[in-house]
C-alpha cells in the first residue's frame, strides 16, 4: 500500500515553521547568542504579518512562553536593580532628599526609560512628591499636618510618648512609597518637583529605603556577549 501523502495548508505551513522558530529563539537566549535570537525574531515578524488577529494574540503568548522559558528572568535589553539605602536621621518636619536618594543610587544613569520604584521600610514617616524650590512649603506642610492630626488626643496607642500615634497616622496620609518614571537615566521629575521624607517622630534615627529599578538599558550598560546585563542583579 501507498504511503500516504500529507499536504499542509498555508496556514499550517506557516504554523509549523513558526514554532520551529520559537523553539530555536528560546534555545538562542539559553546559549546567550543575541544575534541569533534578533535573527530568529526577523522571520517571526515576518510570519506575523500573515496572520490574523487571534493567531497573532497567540503568536504572542508563544514568544513570550519561549522567552521564559529561557529561565533569565529578564528581556533581552531590559533590567531589574534592587538596593538598599540609609537616609541620615533628620529632626521632626518634612525634608527634601532628592539628591541623597540618587547619590545612593548611581545605576539609574544605566536605564534609557523605566521605573523607579521607592519604599520607605518605617510606619513612622513616610514619602512624597512636591515642591523642591521654596523651604517655607514643607514647614507649610508640616504645620498643616500638626493641626490635621494633633497631638493630646485620646490615642490608645502611646506607648512611646505622645507624638507616638500621630506618627503613624501622617505616615498613612502622605504614604510609604513612590513610582517615578525614568527617561536617560534620570528621574523624569517636573520642575519643581523633588522627593520629601516625612520625619513624623521627635527623637528618629536612620530612615532605611528599597529602590528597586526597572526598565530598558543603554547599549553601554549590556554585555557585547549576552543579552542579560550585569546589572541584572539584586543587592542589599
Amino acid at each position: 500500500m501507498a504511503a500516504s501523502h500529507v499536504t499542509w495548508d498555508p496556514l499550517h505551513q506557516r504554523w509549523r515553521r513558526l514554532v520551529s522558530i520559537l523553539y530555536d529563539s528560546a534555545s538562542a537566549i539559553w546559549s546567550n547568542s543575541p544575534t541569533l535570537f534578533h535573527r530568529r525574531l526577523a522571520c517571526i515578524e515576518k510570519i506575523v504579518e500573515s496572520f490574523p488577529p487571534l493567531s497573532t494574540c497567540l503568536l504572542t503568548v508563544h514568544l513570550r512562553a519561549a522567552m521564559a522559558s529561557s529561565n533569565r528572568g529578564i528581556q533581552i535589553g531590559s533590567g531589574w536593580f534592587q538596593t538598599k539605602i540609609n537616609l541620615r536621621p533628620q529632626h521632626r518636619g518634612v525634608h527634601l532628599v532628592t539628591e541623597e536618594i540618587l547619590r545612593q543610587v548611581p545605576e539609574l544613569c544605566q536605564f534609557s526609560i523605566g521605573l523607579c520604584h521607592i519604599q520607605i521600610l518605617h510606619t513612622s514617616a513616610s514619602l512624597a512628591l512636591n515642591e523642591s524650590w521654596d523651604p517655607d512649603v514643607r514647614d507649610d506642610m508640616e504645620m498643616m499636618l500638626n493641626k490635621i492630626v494633633p497631638e493630646g488626643l485620646e490615642y490608645r496607642h502611646s506607648c512611646e510618648g505622645p507624638d507616638d500615634m500621630p506618627a503613624h497616622v501622617k505616615a498613612c496620609f502622605l504614604g510609604s512609597s513612590l513610582s517615578i518614571p525614568i527617561t536617560d537615566g534620570k528621574l523624569a521629575l517636573g520642575t519643581w518637583q523633588g522627593i520629601w521624607l516625612g520625619e513624623h517622630r521627635d527623637h528618629a534615627g536612620s530612615r532605611k529605603l528599597v529602590v528597586t529599578l526597572t526598565g530598558v538599558l543603554r547599549d553601554s550598560a549590556r554585555s557585547p556577549l549576552s543579552p542579560v546585563s550585569p546589572i541584572a542583579s539584586t543587592s542589599s
